[in-house]
């Protein structure tokens, strides 16, 4: 059976009001569209991520060997308050020509869509300070395993670098936890007084979306990173960089989705020779052939073109 997504958990947990204005502002974030998701009724709860397991030998009769034991560490998931309101002048949205309810709906889709671009990158970049957001959740970032499970693609100019996430969506790998029991809404409009520059009084509508969003990252073997992607020459995305990669992850447990942005996929597609009888231009990838099968390549404009060479 398959784990159910960010969206499964909110439509089971939300009005369809709010299930359909999520769904239409998520179709730009595969990350978030796509991802394994489950609840939790607080707010943040503890893994045990075993980070190492004991060496295990054999022994002779009438000799004993080391007391062995895993290795483990233990990471708290929290999740994090995204509560952005939206306000218009209540004489505005009264005088739209298909009423107020149309137009409160366009601004709730317009902040939703916001909200929801906003945690693609958390999902990525987490809580640094220039490519995600300072008061977000730990995203891939803060979580993957920055000594062992990286390629270096070498690149040398700053500021103009980009990253490929390898993903393992899974119960003990990546998936994003929602708090409150699934609480996801955007809240009903009601009337209040909000007073100009001037302090002069009005009428308006306010609204609220309200989400608790966290990412839990189970393994220290459940994401790696492609860096240093740049546009220096010969330092792009190749197949090379991506089989370095798929040969971190361990036997059994490869990744399920590769992301990346447009810009990477084009170097991808650029750095192949095509091979057809017409002379046709090499295609566009859209799967790596990775040791257990294919991985599926998601672009996502949620990976920034323009990160720095130490990020």
């Amino acid at each position: 059976m398959p784990m159910p997504t960010f969206l499964d958990v909110i439509k089971l947990n939300g009005g369809d009001r709010e299930v359909g204005l999520i769904d239409e502002a998520s179709k730009a974030v595969p990350e978030v569209r796509l991802g394994g998701a489950r609840t939790i009724r607080g707010l943040n709860y503890k893994t045990n991520v075993r980070t190492a397991v004991p060496v295990v030998g054999f022994r002779k009769a009438n000799e004993g060997t080391p007391v062995a034991g895993s290795t483990f560490e233990q990471r708290l998931i929290e999740c994090y308050l995204m509560n952005p309101p939206f306000e218009c002048d209540k004489a505005v949205a009264d005088a739209h020509e298909d009423g107020p309810a149309v137009y409160l709906a366009t601004q709730a889709l317009g902040i939703t869509e916001g909200a929801f671009q906003a945690l693609g990158r958390a999902f990525f970049y987490g809580s640094h300070a220039t490519f995600g957001k300072a008061d977000a959740f730990p995203g891939l970032l803060q979580a993957y395993d920055a000594v062992n499970l990286f390629v270096d693609a070498g690149g040398t100019t700053d500021n103009v670098a980009t990253s490929v996430w390898a993903v393992r969506w899974g119960v003990q790998d990546v998936r994003w936890v929602l708090g409150e029991g699934g609480r996801a809404e955007v809240t009903d409009p009601v009337e209040v007084r909000l007073v100009d520059g001037s302090g002069n009084p009005y009428m308006a509508y306010h609204q609220e979306l309200y989400l608790r969003p966290g990412v839990q990252v189970g393994s220290v073997y459940s994401v790696g990173r492609i860096k240093k992607i740049t546009t220096d020459a010969t330092k792009g995305l190749t197949d090379d960089l991506i089989d370095a990669l798929m040969a971190m992850f361990p036997a059994g447990r490869p990744p399920n989705a590769i992301f990346m942005s447009r810009r990477s996929r084009q170097q991808w597609k650029d750095s192949r020779t095509a091979t057809s009888p017409t002379g046709a231009p090499a295609p566009w990838p859209d799967t790596v052939d990775g040791p257990e099968g294919q991985i599926p390549v998601l672009t996502t404009d949620s990976i920034s073109n323009i990160e720095t060479l130490v990020l």
